[in-house]
């Protein structure tokens, strides 16, 4: 029975699954987390966040994973596990992140004492002592330089999956050597957190994988390597500083005398680790095209695998690599719990009250239709938040209600077409996933089955799954992504909700109507009206 270590190194924790697979049966034999406040306090951080004067600024501190990692290797090597079966580690890491290490680090890695903690020796290797991190959102003037230099963003999201955006790596590069050009001078290598957390393990600069990589603006989707108009684009002499790329699956090296050393452990495969939205594709089972998961949390996000990688031609998409060697679209919307909640809080209600209140009110809302932006929006691009109603009244509670969630549900099926996936199935995830009122008009909206699926720690789950089977290949003993995720990263047929066809022949002309009514808010389309006049004597009784 062998045993497979995966790490999530998240904003606000570091989390550890072990994993024991027998004969391919598999089960999670351990599950820890660190939190970084709460158990790293002398680090300063607020949800894992330094804080700084600048709002749209978002660092954190390279140092403070390098201890939660130590202290996790210390917790793995108290408890009761018979680590001597431990065959092989990966993990997942927030994307977009950029650790910067000076020279020493090439030798430092391959030479840290394990009689000292990690934290201290990795000070030394650090050009420059903080992170930037995904919620940085400070480079607006670095995206729109790389845009022109790169020929404009829609090469660029052409070549890297992405529009420039302030968030990527790319924009943070550049940003930092435009105020700190003297540090930007010592730095020999930069990492993103996946690929630093690996090298700190494997005691070497470790490689970087495509589903990271592709987070940064940087690398060319389709073939896998820098590109060099935006590499050259962001900084000088940028392409010798970033590290190389390598596939999801490859070794990147053993368990270094450090960890074997210090906590008497094995000398594990080191698997490159990915970034957090690649690895819960896997923790999710979306390893086919035709999956996809929609997240209904603080945000709502849609994201699934695609063989081939097409690009949102409105930019608000993303194309990542995925670790089955395909690749990954996602789109995110801000306006997601927080637009639910707006109304529920709105009509005094409960969520029980909020579900009856939609079941209870037509499917199509009579047409009427409500854009929720409560807030400024991601998907599509809105500066200014304010909702807008058309031909729905602000003190019509069920009509508000539907409203909120079929706007929802068709914004996401109206900015998913980009990907060119036949959607047939839909694992649901996140707080709103319980409420079985709107998976039903989930399930409606788009004609397929929605699944319930309560998946604790995907990430993690993801990176622990990418382990097995990477040293599965390594060992000339290939296994396929379905049998990687089957009985453990799949939701099972328990909830299922199947679409009703009438229902979802009503949602393809309401998406119709509100396809209108969003570019008409966006000052991009004429009046919506007369369509909603026409609803009735279109579609006449509800069904």
């Amino acid at each position: 029975m062998a045993l497979y270590l995966g790490f999530d190194s998240s904003t606000q924790s570091l989390t550890a699954l072990v994993l024991e697979v027998d004969d391919d049966a598999k089960r999670i034999v351990f599950e820890s987390a660190i939190e970084f406040d709460r158990e790293l306090p002398e680090y300063g951080t607020v949800h894992g966040v330094l804080p700084d004067s600048d709002p749209a600024a978002a660092v954190s501190s390279p140092l403070m994973w390098a201890d939660a990692l130590d202290r996790m290797m210390q917790r793995l090597a108290g408890g009761d596990l018979d680590l001597s079966r431990l065959a092989a580690i990966s993990g997942s890491a927030q994307q977009h992140g950029s650790v910067y290490l000076n020279a020493r680090a090439a030798n430092g890695l391959a030479a840290l004492d394990p009689a000292r903690p990690l934290a201290g020796q990795v000070a030394e290797m650090l050009a420059r002592p903080v992170a930037p991190i995904w919620m940085d959102t400070s480079t607006s003037v670095e995206c729109a330089e790389i845009a022109e230099a790169a020929g404009g963003a829609a090469a660029v999201a052409q070549r890297t999956g992405s529009r420039p955006f302030e968030r990527f790596t790319g924009p943070q590069i550049r940003k930092f050597f435009k105020r700190d050009p003297a540090a930007y001078a010592t730095t020999d290598r930069i990492h993103l957190v996946s690929s630093f957390m690996a090298s700190l393990l494997a005691g070497g600069h470790a490689t970087l994988d495509p589903g990271d990589g592709s987070g940064m603006n940087l690398m060319d989707l389709e073939a896998g390597r820098w590109w060099t108009p935006a590499i050259d684009a962001t900084a000088p002499a940028l392409a010798g500083r970033l590290p190389s790329l390598a596939s999801s699956s490859a070794i990147v090296g053993r368990l270094s005398p450090y960890w074997q050393r210090r906590y008497r452990l094995p000398p594990a495969r080191v698997v490159a680790w990915s970034g957090d939205n690649p690895c819960t594709l896997v923790g999710t089972g979306l390893v086919r095209e035709g999956r996809v998961a929609i997240s209904l949390g603080t945000s709502d996000t849609i994201f699934g695998l695609m063989r081939t990688p097409r690009v949102d031609p409105s930019g608000t998409g993303h194309v990542f690599g995925s670790p089955t060697g395909d690749y990954m679209g996602l789109t995110c919307f801000k306006n997601g719990s927080l637009a639910r909640e707006r109304v529920r809080d709105a009509f005094g209600m409960t969520w029980d009250a909020f579900s009856r209140a939609l079941d209870a009110s037509p499917p199509g809302n009579d047409g009427r239709i409500l854009i929720p932006w409560f807030e400024p929006e991601i998907t599509p691009s809105v500066a200014v938040g304010g909702e807008r109603r058309y031909g729905l009244a602000a003190d019509d509670a069920p009509g508000n209600v539907r409203g909120v969630v079929e706007a929802q549900q068709l914004s996401l099926a109206l900015h998913s077409r980009w990907m060119g996936v036949d959607i047939r199935e839909i694992h649901a995830t996140g707080g709103a996933s319980v409420n079985r009122a709107i998976l039903r008009v989930m399930a409606d909206v788009f004609g397929a089955d929605v699944i319930p699926f309560d998946v604790a720690n995907s990430a993690a789950l993801g990176a622990v799954l990418r382990a097995y089977h990477a040293d599965r290949l390594a060992d000339a003993r290939p296994i396929e992504w379905d049998a990687v995720v089957a009985d453990i990263a799949e939701p099972g047929d328990r909830g299922r909700i199947a679409p009703d066809a009438r229902r979802h022949a009503l949602y393809r002309d309401l998406l119709r109507v509100y396809e209108a009514c969003e570019a008409h808010a966006l000052g991009r389309g004429p009046d919506p009206e007369p369509a909603i006049a026409a609803w009735p004597a279109k579609h006449g009784n509800p069904l």
